[in-house]
């Protein structure tokens, strides 16, 4: 099974951004990490700041991946286009969280893509991308 991780904005940052809500680990050790735990996938690795990026390889992803876990950061509280394409893709999509996104700043409680996903799976650190692959074989 090929699973397309799919990170947002800003978390190229990880491991030196606010790391007490997102942690010290930064996330291309941290996917070394997966890609040892899930030997039996192969793991693919994409981040973006930048909205049409992300979209084009959501649409991308439904070629050549079975599953997509999608972290769109803040995109997810604001973007109708990235919701509009998880809707139109035709393979399953769980969106990930690292923080508790609803015991955070109000704005950060709605999430445009959830409705067009597998599920959803916040506040449980980076250890997050692991459940949602995880999700997959369920």
């Amino acid at each position: 099974m090929k699973i397309l991780i799919i990170n947002g904005p800003n978390l190229n940052l990880l491991g030196a951004r606010e790391p007490d809500i997102y942690g010290a680990v930064t996330f291309e050790d941290y996917f070394t990490q997966l890609q040892f735990r899930f030997k039996t996938l192969e793991l693919s690795y994409f981040q973006s700041n930048h909205e049409g990026e992300l979209i084009d390889k959501l649409q991308e992803a439904q070629e050549n991946f079975q599953g997509v876990v999608l972290n769109a950061a803040a995109y997810t509280h604001t973007s109708i286009a990235i919701a509009d394409t998880v809707k139109a893709i035709k393979i399953p999509v769980v969106e990930v969280h690292i923080s508790n996104i609803h015991t955070r700043e109000d704005f950060r409680k709605h999430s445009y893509i959830a409705p067009y996903t597998k599920g959803v799976i916040v506040g449980f650190g980076l250890e997050g991308y692991a459940l949602a692959i995880q999700s997959f074989n369920s």
